[in-house]
This record gives structure tokens, sequence and C-alpha cells, in this order.
């Protein structure tokens, strides 16, 4: 059996929490010494002894009893292991409320309780984790249900706090531990390093491994599953790459291409909207800089402005800059004022209800609005 412990400051979340799950049929009320009702109503009765010690920060206890896989217990059995757990652990005379989860494949239940007495005395938290370990271990004899040894913990990394309020905050499964299920498996399946990747994208994980840049020797190992990663150290003792190598086989020159290929592939998958986006990039840029678009698409400008004049006159209006080559005293402002161009300026550019020139065009804007605002200049 596995016990694992949160002391919070809030009755109230950890309550709607539960009562989420038994409105969805996903847990029920197994045992409580204080009023079955709305959350609000029972984080009150809670907070009435609270404040007996109204300095206590942390005054709410949250366990939950998880059996290991195949062991079953009765309602009336598992109620009274979890009474026989609280009084371990000093809890004689508190309020509690234990909600039976059915929504996971082992069984399993939550313990919500207040530190605070009737008394008003605290429970203390001294040495909290020991103590819950020694008391497993005797309820596990005393309900017979299958003694799990010290090392089987050590094996696999612990949740940590942010990690366990995230499952309670969202109702699901924590990724560490399905990355530790799965991995597991893999092990278990594999003989070597190819089956071990294989059997690992079968399930949806995909494995990274950290090669030393001198020698390409396998140093260590990482996991992904649902895009979070973890280091194989991190995951448990069991999961890093030198215990790793006690269950597979590896052989640096034989595996070098399949660990090349797995770690290219992740590393591509990370390109792959660099990539794309260069690609865009360059194909938007080729078709504007292509000399047949561009004499096509100008051309056909040309024929809409113009329409049926000679060619001698197109020529001399689509080279404006010959108009002015005698004359060196007109000024800029003249020259752009008698400019040809100044009427069909705004024909010979690309229609802005192209789609190419939309985006063209909202990008730039995007790029002059950001420079006046560096200026301290709004649009």
């Amino acid at each position: 059996m596995i016990a694992k412990q949160i002391k919070g400051k809030d009755f109230y979340g950890l309550i709607v929490y539960h009562d989420k799950k038994v409105k969805t049929g996903k847990a029920y009320v197994l045992d409580s010494n204080i009023e079955i009702g709305k959350p609000v109503d029972m984080t009150k009765e809670f907070n009435v002894v609270r404040q007996l010690r109204p300095n206590l920060g942390k005054a709410v206890y949250h366990v939950s009893l998880n059996l290991p896989p195949g062991d079953q217990l009765s309602d009336k059995d598992f109620s009274s292991l979890a009474d026989d757990y609280l009084k371990g652990m000093g809890f004689e005379d508190n309020q509690y409320l234990i909600y039976m989860h059915i929504d996971q494949e082992h069984q399993h239940l939550h313990i919500i309780a207040n530190r605070v007495m009737f008394s008003g005395d605290v429970v203390s938290d001294s040495g909290d984790y020991k103590r819950s370990q020694k008391l497993v271990r005797e309820l596990e004899r005393k309900y017979r249900l299958t003694i799990l040894s010290d090392n089987s913990f050590r094996e696999k990394a612990a949740l940590t706090q942010n990690e366990i309020a995230k499952a309670l905050r969202t109702g699901d499964i924590p990724v560490k531990n399905l990355l530790q299920e799965k991995v597991k498996v893999a092990l278990k399946s594999a003989s070597n390093v190819k089956e071990f990747v294989v059997k690992l994208n079968e399930v949806g994980v995909s494995p990274q491994f950290n090669t030393s840049k001198s020698t390409d020797r396998v140093m260590g190992v990482s996991f992904k599953y649902k895009d979070i990663i973890y280091k194989g150290s991190t995951l448990g003792r069991k999961f890093s790459w030198n215990n790793i190598l006690k269950q597979i086989d590896y052989e640096q020159s034989r595996d070098r291409t399949i660990i090349f290929k797995t770690n290219s592939a992740e590393r591509g998958n990370k390109e792959d909207f660099k990539r794309i986006t260069w690609e865009a990039g360059v194909a938007q840029f080729s078709q504007w800089n292509n000399p047949s678009i561009s004499a096509n698409y100008y051309s056909r400008t040309k024929e809409f402005e113009y329409g049926s004049e000679s060619p001698q006159k197109v020529k001399l209006r689509t080279n404006p800059k010959s108009t002015f080559e005698s004359d060196s005293n007109i000024t800029k402002s003249e020259k752009v004022s008698k400019s040809p161009f100044k009427k069909s300026f705004n024909k010979i550019i690309p229609p802005s209800n192209y789609p190419d020139s939309i985006q063209v065009n909202e990008q730039l804007a995007d790029i002059d609005r950001k420079k006046r605002k560096k200026r301290g200049r709004r649009l």
C-alpha cells in the first residue's frame, strides 16, 4: 500500500474537487464524522474547529491510501483501515472526511482531516513520512495486503507537491506516473536498445538520448510524453540510464545508428515549424522575384492601365526618368507632380486583394508599428 500525504491551507478547494467526483459518479463518501452537505457548509464546519488555532497556517491534512493492483478490500474493511491509519498518525480526536475513488484500476481512497483537534491541540507533523511508512507496513500485514518493500518506493520518484496539486486540480493522472508505467513495461518486453525505442514509440513516448560529443557514447536519457519531458533519473533510480543498462543490452557501435535516428527525429520535430516558415518565406520571395511572373504581371498591368496606346508612348510613360533627363533644374516635387505614375501608382503595385499581398502588407504594418512604438510614437 502507498500513502501520499499533503498538508495545505484550504479545505474548500479540496472538498469541491471531491464533490465533483461524487456528482460525476467517480467517487462516493465512505465515512465521515461531520455532516455531509454542500462544500460551503462542510468547509464552515471544519473552520469552526480550525479557529481554535488561528495562527496555524497549514491546518488541512490530505492523504491518499492506494492499494497495489490486484488487492481488494470491502468498504467496511477499507474504512476500518483508514480509521487505523488516522489513529496511528495521531488523528484520534479530529474531524475527518473519507472519499472512496472508483475512477482508477487500483483501489484507493482519500482522507481530508483537520490537524486541529476538538481540544485545540495540533497533530504533530514531525517525522510524519517515516511514521507513515512504518504504519503502512503494519496495516499491510493486519489486512493481509501485498507487502511492498521500501526499495519499491525508492525505485520510482514520488510526485512533487506541484504535480499532486495539478492532478487534484485537473483530475488527470500525473504524466510522471504514466511515464513511469510505460517505461517500466517497455523495459520488461525489450531486450536491446532498438526494441526499447520501438516499444516506447508504440505507446506514444519519445526517448531522447544524451550522447557524449567526443565519443558518441550514451550518457543519459530523457522521455517525452504529451509534450512534457522528464529525465530518466527524475522518474526514479530505476529509470536512470545506468540502471536501464542493467535491464537491456547496449552496444555502442551497433546501436549508434538507432540512437542517431531517434535523436534526429525528435530534433526534427522541434525544427519543423522553423523549416516550414522558412520555406514559405522563400517561396513567396521567389514568386515576387521570378522574372517570368513579374513580367507577365507587369505586362497585364500596363495593358489594363494604358489600353491601346502605342508602344512608343507606353515606353515613354513607363520610364518617367527619361522625361526629366534633359532638365536638371526641375525640383524633386515638380518631378513627382508631373510624373505619369502619380495617378496610376496604386494600379501598378500588386492589388491588396491578393492573398499574398495581404499577408505581406500585414507583416510590413506590424514591423512599422513596432518601430514607431520604439520611438515613443502612437499610431
